[in-house]
């Protein structure tokens, strides 16, 4: 049988691979929904505080909504929030708010007024027209002078030090003085000459008053945030309706900041026709902090949860939305799909592999392609990837995801490399497999730290309920899946049980107590 992954059409599909790894507005045309209505709730007019893992869709969700909102004549803006990373605050802040306001200068003078007959405009960024009519121009020209103008205030703001001594000085006349005091019957130091009452010594003199007072950036922001909200309103009369913000990959911020920046925006929005829509991860992101007053945003409160981890827990459901995925990228450049190019224990290995990430699984496939291809020459390229094809691809990809662990994990890193060895190694050595189970009333800063690693990609839940056959009446477990790449390719371990999720018996293999881990150990 020829080799299906030699064909030379497979070139194209590994070029659009590497693409697609990461989200573009060209991608959205690609975007399929992880469960249904998702996009509708993105595109609402509600605040919303978007979740998932990198590559689970995010951002992918966000610039679909983006873009469905522009053809919709919706003013909308877009802000990246990785490009402030290094920013600390109030300087973050003030980054971001000069952003945002160029982002929607840039919607209305483009999707605000060009109109739907520029099909050449609307058919390469969109891929379709919008029905509504364009805004007239009188507004839009006020609207985007004003912006001009806020944006001009807020730039000589970030180029100033946080804190500036200003010198006040007021020169006071004496003649006001006199008639102040004389009004109050005050003569003492006065003269009536002519019926004018003046001051005895010098009729010249005025006294000078001096006073110091500091100015904050934060105070400038405090100062106008009026004229920010009074901007929204008048944005939402010319355009018809509300304005969206979308703020994505919030967690590249610095954590201590995250809460201050969203209740600034929260309060610029709160009632003027602005709504926010927040990507983020999870476990690696503040968004409220109670205090007197509290600062940020209150989920089931102020802003509702949109959750776009796809978990292994629901395995089937999970196979069947990244297949479609693969799938949909695969016929774009061949004739084939994702089941006729690899074998059957494969496509659940890649699963497997994936953890569930959209991405990750992806990137996993296109190695996987490679590997096949370079088999040993005494093996010639079988007809399709194999399991042993994805294995390596998983060990080789485990460099990105631990690239990605330095950039996100941040000030935590050393304590969390510290947890995700640890439970590498009760794996390999005391479970002898890759499933371990915790606690169900697991808490505390172990706890915690186990749940930033299922967001940085390592460790992946499996089943959130889960007995085991022992003589621990009562107690509940969660079930996690140490990642594939830490029990594959070279670090393949002897006698170790590799759980398969596809299979029937995988439930009741997981209720050994030989799996659990104690996250009290070090």
């Amino acid at each position: 049988m020829a080799s299906l992954v030699s064909d030379p059409k497979i070139d194209d599909l590994l070029v659009l691979i590497e693409e697609v790894m990461r989200a573009t507005n060209e991608g959205v045309r690609r975007f399929i929904e992880p469960a249904p209505g998702v996009l509708a709730r993105a595109k609402s007019s509600q605040h919303h505080m978007i979740f998932g893992r990198r590559g689970s869709g995010k951002s992918s969700l966000l610039r679909k909504t983006a873009a469905d909102l522009t053809v919709d004549r919706r003013p909308i803006a877009f802000v990246d929030m990785e490009t402030f990373k290094t920013h600390t605050y109030p300087d973050v802040l003030i980054s971001v708010l000069i952003k945002s306001l160029r982002e929607f200068d840039g919607w209305l003078r483009d999707a605000a007024t060009t109109t739907a007959a520029k099909r050449s405009f609307w058919q390469k960024y969109f891929g379709t027209s919008p029905t509504r009519p364009p805004l007239s121009r009188a507004p839009v020209t006020d609207l985007r002078n004003r912006l001009a103008e806020m944006i001009r205030g807020l730039e000589a703001e970030l180029h100033k030090p946080e804190t500036v001594t200003v010198k006040k000085k007021v020169e006071v006349s004496n003649s006001t003085k006199a008639e102040a005091e004389a009004s109050l019957g005050i003569l003492s130091e006065f003269v009536n000459v002519g019926g004018v009452i003046e001051r005895k010594r010098d009729h010249a003199t005025r006294d000078e008053e001096t006073s110091d007072y500091v100015s904050h950036k934060v105070e400038y922001l405090h100062q106008h945030i009026l004229e920010f909200q009074r901007f929204f309103n008048d944005l939402a009369a010319a355009s018809g309706g509300p304005s969206f913000l979308v703020l994505d990959d919030l967690y590249h911020i610095r954590r201590s900041d995250q809460p201050k920046v969203l209740d600034y925006f929260h309060r610029v929005a709160k009632g003027n026709s602005l709504w926010l829509k927040i990507g983020t991860i999870k476990h690696r992101s503040e968004w409220y902090v109670h205090g007197s007053p509290p600062v940020g945003i209150k989920l089931g409160d102020d802003a509702n949860e949109i959750n776009l981890d796809v978990t292994l827990e629901k395995y089937a459901t999970c196979k069947a939305f990244l297949l479609q995925i693969l799938d949909q990228l695969i016929k774009e450049k061949t004739d084939c799909s994702a089941k006729s190019l690899m074998n059957e224990g494969a496509v659940d290995r890649l699963v497997l592999a994936s953890g569930g990430v959209a991405r990750d699984l992806i990137g996993i496939f296109g190695s996987a392609i490679r590997f096949a291809r370079d088999r040993d020459p005494s093996r010639p390229p079988g007809p399709r990837v194999g399991v042993e094809d994805v294995n390596k691809a998983s060990g080789e990809y485990d460099t990105n995801k631990r690239e990605e662990f330095k950039l996100d994990s941040a000030d935590d890193r050393a304590v969390l490399e510290d947890r995700f060895n640890a439970i590498t190694g009760f794996c390999r050595t005391n479970g002898k497999c890759n499933v371990f189970l915790v606690a169900q009333r697991a808490s505390g800063p172990s706890k915690d730290q186990l749940d930033q690693l299922i967001d940085l990609r390592l460790i992946h839940l499996v089943r959130a309920r889960v007995s085991v056959k022992s003589n621990r009446p009562g107690e509940i477990y969660e079930a996690y899946m140490l990642d594939l790449s830490q029990y594959t390719a070279s670090r393949k371990i002897h006698d170790f049980h590799v759980i398969d999720l596809s299979s029937a018996e995988a439930a009741e293999q997981m209720r050994r107590s030989s799996l659990i881990y104690d996250l009290s150990s070090p």
